[in-house]
């Protein structure tokens, strides 16, 4: 399991108020078991999944406010929830938007390398159509490469490359 730091939670604080630690505890915990509390969106011929949910949760774990604007929402309250936050490609463009737009909500700086992402960043799958089709939290590191953990399937610190076959990687550096 992952234990923070003094210099990571300075670190953090410095970048607001996205708590990289809590986010990559969460999905440590329940990576390989997906949590009671909410909804498993289970593979149905390779249309959907739970990655985007899960990769959500870990970013309300780590501090991210779920928003209601009609216009960008992201949230999940019991049996309802935003497609921004089930939906992988929904989900990367919400970060994008709001970092864009300096929204007052989680964010996504995309970055040109994974080497410039830390623990509690994102990585994103992008098809040979350009959709973008699954997304992964940053868990850990071995050397310089990230370990993603994600739901759909189920993995736990597997090299981002190992994990489902992409024509492009997206790397979003998160902050709220």
């Amino acid at each position: 399991m992952y234990i923070s730091n003094p210099y990571e939670e300075s670190h953090l604080y410095r970048q607001g108020s996205y708590s990289r630690s809590a986010a990559v505890n969460y999905a440590v915990t329940y990576a390989l078991k997906p949590n009671p509390a909410y909804r498993y969106f289970p593979i149905v011929k390779d249309s959907s999944g739970d990655c985007a949910n899960f990769i959500s949760q870990c970013l309300h774990a780590g501090g991210a406010p779920m928003t209601y604007n009609p216009k960008y929402s992201w949230f999940y309250n019991n049996n309802k929830w935003s497609l921004s936050w089930t939906v992988a490609h929904s989900l990367y463009w919400y970060l994008k938007i709001n970092q864009a737009n300096k929204y007052p909500a989680v964010k996504g700086l995309e970055v040109s390398n994974a080497s410039m992402l830390e623990l509690g960043d994102l990585i994103l799958f992008e098809d040979n159509k350009g959709l973008i089709f699954h997304s992964a939290i940053v868990t850990g590191f071995s050397g310089s490469v990230p370990l993603v953990s994600h739901h759909s399937y189920e993995a736990l610190n597997i090299p981002y490359t190992r994990s489902w076959g992409a024509s492009r990687y997206h790397f979003l550096k998160i902050s709220i």
